[in-house]
């Protein structure tokens, strides 16, 4: 008999809790908190556990039950373990596990999507702020999520899957943990977390009422000022611009400026101020006092941060990479 056919080891089956019904909003809340500024648990969250608190009171009760009747040392589960969870509650709650993971994880991609969709609206440099490893853990963890369902719903109507067969899965598994718990330990979200913006449709320019922008108007005069600090001031040189900075300059409130980027100049905040830079690095590239430098020093005097920015953007903009675009003007 090995470790796991032991009687002693095996009343831990009492104490497998469904963990779908825990990992899913705690996926959510941790994407939650990363991707909201200033993110505080409110005690309503705790609301989100219930399912979970539930079985683990479901789990504890049955456990006590048949640890009260006589022989239990002697068997490997007792009989409400047998005769109820066994038989009906394992199968109830699969069919609740899977459509709970399934609306969490499609409310937390909208989460994490509609937080893409955002900080383009704000932030002119958004490389740090992308998240990129949080968009891949959660493919990896649908993947596993998936694959699993499909494992037990196999293991459930045809083969009988023992402990060997879902070793893989098991081994998927530690190592998407692992990779979470390493990258989010050394990925610094504190910066995030304490920047001093709202997310509302005042704030980054989307109308509450869809005809808000038809009745009013932006005046020419609201345009040249934001042109004039882009143009003249060059207030894009600023590696950290931000909405509310560049709000401040022009003395008018973020949603007024988003107003004005987003319907005036037809452009998001984040391509507005990226092409004043993609711009004053072409300029720049052509002047014979900056041949000494390397096209990444260029782009850093022009205000971007970051290799991988520079390039993703000048890509975007240009439809050619840096070096494309400097063979076309050597040629």
């Amino acid at each position: 008999m090995g470790w796991y056919d032991e009687f002693r080891t095996t009343k831990i089956n009492y104490f497998l809790i469904n963990i779908g019904l825990a990992l899913a909003p705690l996926i959510f809340l941790y994407v939650k908190s990363i991707t909201t500024s200033n993110f505080k648990f409110k005690k309503i969250y705790y609301l989100h556990f219930i399912p979970a608190i539930v079985v683990v009171i479901y789990r504890i009760s049955i456990y006590t039950y048949d640890a009260m009747q006589p022989g239990f040392n002697e068997v490997q589960n007792g009989i409400l373990k047998i005769e109820l969870d066994e038989t009906y509650v394992q199968a109830i709650l699969f069919y609740i596990e899977a459509p709970f993971m399934l609306i969490y994880l499609a409310f937390t991609f909208q989460l994490f999507y509609n937080y893409r969709r955002k900080i383009i609206q704000y932030f002119s440099n958004i490389y740090k702020l992308e998240l990129n490893w949080i968009l891949s853990f959660l493919i990896l963890f649908s993947i596993i999520f998936l694959y699993s369902t499909i494992q037990d719903i196999i293991g459930s109507r045809f083969i009988v899957l023992d402990y060997n067969e879902r070793w893989w899965l098991n081994l998927l598994t530690a190592i998407v943990t692992l990779y979470i718990g390493i990258k989010g330990y050394f990925t610094d979200t504190t910066k995030l977390n304490k920047l001093n913006f709202t997310f509302s449709p005042k704030t980054i320019g989307i109308p509450e009422d869809i005809n808000s922008f038809e009745n009013k108007s932006i005046l020419d005069s609201d345009i040249e000022i934001v042109k004039n600090l882009m143009e003249v001031e060059k207030a894009y040189l600023n590696p950290e611009l931000n909405l509310s900075d560049l709000a401040k300059m022009a003395k008018m409130s973020r949603g007024q400026l988003s107003e004005i980027v987003n319907t005036g100049f037809n452009k998001n905040f984040n391509d507005f101020v990226n092409t004043y830079r993609v711009e004053a690095f072409k300029v720049m590239l052509k002047e014979k006092k900056h041949k000494q430098l390397s096209l990444l020093g260029i782009a850093h005097d022009c205000g971007f941060n970051s290799k991988a920015t520079f390039n993703r953007v000048f890509k975007k903009l240009t439809n050619h990479s840096p070096t494309e675009y400097l063979k076309t003007q050597l040629n």
